[in-house]
């Protein structure tokens, strides 16, 4: 293993539950439910336009699509503003994959500045080696496009990366691009078929960060 690739949200940054707020915000005042399943199996790990516009097509919503993207960024940044946590363990990780000498890229969906943000107010932002986002590919998640980027940045080798993520666009995203890929849930556990596809599934960072001192040696 030459270098890591995380996922920012739902896996460095507890800010999938977050999302889900959002859009259950969104939709209260019409007294239309939206649910964490929902969320997780047509929403979580895709671009934020994307989203918006599936949820512009799935409810019949007073705003285009331009308005509802202000919307969902109004709510989100009062949220955000409060602060994020970051997942069990994942500073522990970061620090230790830098003592270790192994490059750490984030390959992220969302956009730039609130990436950023996350990071910087958490103080990991610096432990990156790399930062990929939404805006530098064409395709979002379950296209490998992302992922690519990150090891042409890193100039590793797909199949000498490793992937860390927490849902099944992720974990597909990964697979295409032929890098092995560890999953770590968050909201929604994937469905086996996306686990098959999978090195090990761990119940959170600190676990990751075990199972990479294990084996050392090997990689």
């Amino acid at each position: 293993m030459e270098a890591v690739i995380f996922d920012l949200d739902g896996l460095l940054a507890d800010t999938e539950i977050i999302s889900l707020k959002v859009y259950q915000e969104l939709l209260r005042d019409f007294g239309i439910p939206f649910t964490e399943e929902t969320y997780s199996r047509d929403y979580s790990g895709h671009r934020e336009e994307e989203n918006v516009q599936r949820f512009l097509d799935t409810y019949d919503l007073p705003w285009n699509f331009d308005q509802t993207l202000d919307k969902v960024y109004e709510l989100e940044a009062q949220i955000l503003a409060k602060g994020v946590n970051l997942k069990k363990g994942a500073k522990n990780l970061l620090t230790y994959l830098q003592k270790e000498g192994i490059p750490i890229a984030l390959a992220t969906s969302s956009v730039e500045s609130r990436a950023r943000m996350i990071l910087d107010s958490n103080g990991i932002l610096s432990l990156f080696d790399h930062l990929v986002f939404a805006k530098d590919v064409k395709r979002s998640k379950p296209y490998p496009d992302i992922f690519l980027k990150a090891c042409s940045d890193l100039n590793v080798l797909p199949e000498n990366c490793l992937v860390l993520e927490d849902n099944e666009a992720g974990i597909e995203a990964a697979y295409r691009a032929g890098i092995p890929v560890i999953c770590i849930p968050d909201l929604k556990i994937p469905a086996q078929s996306f686990l098959n596809k999978t090195e090990q599934v761990f119940q959170d960072l600190d676990a990751v960060r075990d199972y990479l001192e294990s084996k050392k040696e090997v990689f």
